[in-house]
């Protein structure tokens, strides 16, 4: 069984880095990427992961916001 991980940041670079890392890891899959955390938070909704790695500092929603209403949802 994989573990589930959603990857947000607002940079595309670090969201293909992070991406790279985890494919070799055999037992993660990245499930789903997001580049603010307002996509974050719909995106928890829809794949229910085990991990979200997100940055702090984003547009529309920042990460500590975004992280607080996926924990309301799924704690």
């Amino acid at each position: 069984m994989s573990i589930n991980i959603i990857l947000v940041d607002d940079h595309k670079i670090i969201r293909d880095g992070l991406r790279s890392l985890l494919e070799k890891e055999t037992d993660m899959a990245v499930v789903a990427e997001a580049e603010n955390g307002r996509d974050a938070v719909k995106l928890s909704r829809k794949f229910a992961p085990d991990i979200v790695i997100m940055d702090i500092n984003m547009p529309d929603l920042n990460g500590v916001d975004a992280a607080t209403l996926i924990l309301e949802e799924s704690p």
